[in-house]
């Protein structure tokens, strides 16, 4: 199937409610433990970062912001919230390279990053497409490169920490088995960072290392 004709979720589910996505969030307050995300990443002068699965491109430009001095790249299948994330760009006179493309068949040559960052996505993805999307992302790191991903948590052993959501996969929990995808990927030191709470329930935090 050609990559172009693939199924994607866009974002609240519905290609018409794109303009509606980013002013919820805002309201909601999904956009704040982002920042927390990229602190704990360590991101320094020169690196190279990707978002994988951007979206309108709030993670980026907010990775942009914080470090002017890092090459900041988002990719997304959704070229409606790609145009989103320029225009954002734009106005911020932010330079963030936008890039069509799924997860797990990133368009990026074998350790071209420094650090790579999942903010509410993994989710979205078929059980399949977790792990494929994470052996990609071990691809393309550099040694001694880390990945740092932000999703949703369980309450408990049995339910998910959201109340709510649109992704289709959202029943077949990776909750509590996410360090253990990325172990399968090649990782090291593949942990949950912290956890945390949004409006939406708890969400947790996870970073692994590439080894050298």
């Amino acid at each position: 199937m050609e990559e172009a004709e693939r199924h994607y979720l866009p974002a609240l589910g519905k290609r018409w409610l794109l303009p509606l996505y980013d002013p919820l969030l805002w309201l909601l307050g999904a956009d704040q433990p982002k920042r927390l995300l990229i602190d704990q990443a360590g991101i320094r002068s020169g690196f190279r970062v990707l978002d994988v699965g951007c979206g309108t491109g709030s993670l980026a430009v907010l990775l942009k912001k914080l470090h002017p001095e890092a090459d900041v790249v988002g990719l997304d299948p959704d070229l409606a919230a790609l145009s989103t994330g320029r225009r954002k760009a734009h106005r911020a006179t932010l330079a963030i390279e936008f890039d069509h493309g799924f997860s797990d068949h990133l368009p990026y040559a074998d350790s071209s990053f420094d650090r790579v960052f999942s903010s509410f996505m993994i989710h979205h993805l078929a059980p399949k497409e977790r792990g494929a999307t994470l052996l990609e992302i071990r691809r393309v790191i550099k040694p001694h490169g880390s990945v740092h991903v932000l999703d949703f948590a369980p309450h408990d052993g049995t339910s998910h920490g959201h109340r709510f959501h649109l992704a289709p996969h959202a029943d077949e929990r990776f909750e509590g088995h996410m360090t253990d995808l990325m172990k399968v990927a090649g990782f090291g030191d593949a942990r949950e960072v912290t956890r945390g709470k949004i409006i939406f329930g708890a969400i947790a935090y996870y970073s692994a290392q590439a080894a050298g």
